[in-house]
């Protein structure tokens, strides 16, 4: 079995056995992720008991609460990527990297929009310099400079190493997001739902259940969309090869 395993990463480090490989992967991801999400959206909208204090108002909890997982796990994602890039040269890693930059970025503003809109019936205004909202907002700033980074830095390689020190350095924002609640007076709830040890006793299962069917599907949604992004930077940066003219031709 282990054997097994470690063929598998090394032929994920490959871009052709990557592109190969995840291709007959791509429809199970999808219809998993659809039927996750669409299951978890009607269950926890339609069907979840409204909260006893903010009414109907918490279900926005059923994509806040995702989205900011994403957020922060992308960029953890994203900072271990690094490290191996500038460690061991697996340029399949700088890909994946690429490919996580804007999905992260839009989950962050996401979860800073939601939690927008849930702050106005929860602490009566749209925004607060809160602790846990102000480092989401410096994780936001960080995913773009990654994006403006990617696009002003020639060439590629150069890119990817400035990117990977980026990320490197910018994921000690990730346990000041996900501690400050703890550390700091702030009027953001302490977590009320957690993937490790389940869910806190403040959240009944008929609440919790449809959430945790919600993050898997968020994740599994995030599977298919990096996969789908990676293969097109592969064909992309791997044009010349002889393999993907070879593949060309066959798809034409």
């Amino acid at each position: 079995m282990w054997t097994s395993i470690k063929t598998l990463y090394h032929r994920l480090g490959s871009p052709k056995w990557f592109y190969i490989l995840t291709g007959r992967w791509l429809p199970w991801i999808l219809v998993v992720s659809l039927a996750l999400l669409v299951t978890g959206s009607i269950w926890g909208l339609a069907i979840a008991p409204q909260d006893f204090q903010q009414g109907h108002s918490f279900r926005i909890i059923y994509i806040h609460v995702p989205a900011a997982f994403l957020a922060q796990s992308i960029y953890v994602m994203m900072a271990i990527s690094g490290v191996v890039l500038l460690v061991w040269k697996i340029k399949m890693t700088d890909i994946i990297a690429t490919a996580l930059v804007p999905i992260g970025a839009t989950m962050t503003f996401i979860s800073l929009v939601t939690g927008a809109i849930w702050g106005v019936p929860t602490w009566g205004t749209w925004w607060m310099w809160d602790a846990r909202l102000t480092s989401m907002l410096i994780l936001f700033f960080l995913y773009l400079g990654m994006i403006a980074l990617r696009l002003a830095v020639k060439p590629q390689e150069t890119a990817a190493k400035a990117c990977a020190l980026m990320a490197i350095v910018g994921v000690v924002n990730i346990p000041i997001i996900k501690y400050s609640v703890d550390w700091w007076y702030t009027l953001h709830q302490p977590a009320t739902f957690r993937i490790v040890g389940g869910a806190s006793s403040s959240m009944p299962a008929s609440m919790a259940l449809p959430l945790l069917v919600m993050v898997l599907g968020f994740y599994c949604f995030l599977a298919w969309v990096v996969i789908v992004h990676a293969r097109a930077l592969i064909l992309q940066r791997e044009g010349q090869t002889g393999w993907v003219k070879e593949l060309m031709k066959e798809k034409s």
